[in-house]
């Protein structure tokens, strides 16, 4: 099952991730015929879930802050940061152009 150019450019868009090499191309292969299994289940009368445990009460605990006014310590951190927020992911490459990919894609 190939996987195409538009599906594949999205993803990268989602995930940010580069799929330009073609053991990048074949691990995501792999990994769609992997879940394409899911469609095997019968889930026929089975309601949807919103969580695994809505079957219990989740009990909230009452937060109190001890420190604070560490916000420069804490970007200290940052690989990258715009004024005063994480960019994240940090070193994120810029993906190729939809026609390089396709040029890619062809020979793979």
């Amino acid at each position: 099952q190939k996987v195409s150019v538009e599906v594949l450019d999205h993803l990268e868009h989602l995930a940010l991730v580069d799929f330009r090499d073609s053991e990048g191309v074949e691990r995501l292969q792999k990994a769609i015929q992997f879940a394409d299994q899911l469609h095997e289940v019968n889930t026929d009368g089975v309601e949807p879930m919103d969580s695994v445990l809505e079957d219990r009460c989740l009990y909230l605990r009452a937060d109190d802050v001890t420190e604070g006014n560490c916000t420069k310590e804490l970007l200290e951190n940052a690989k990258e940061k715009v004024e005063e927020y994480f960019v994240a992911p940090p070193g994120n490459i810029p993906l190729p152009k939809l026609e390089e990919r396709e040029t890619f894609l062809q020979g793979s």
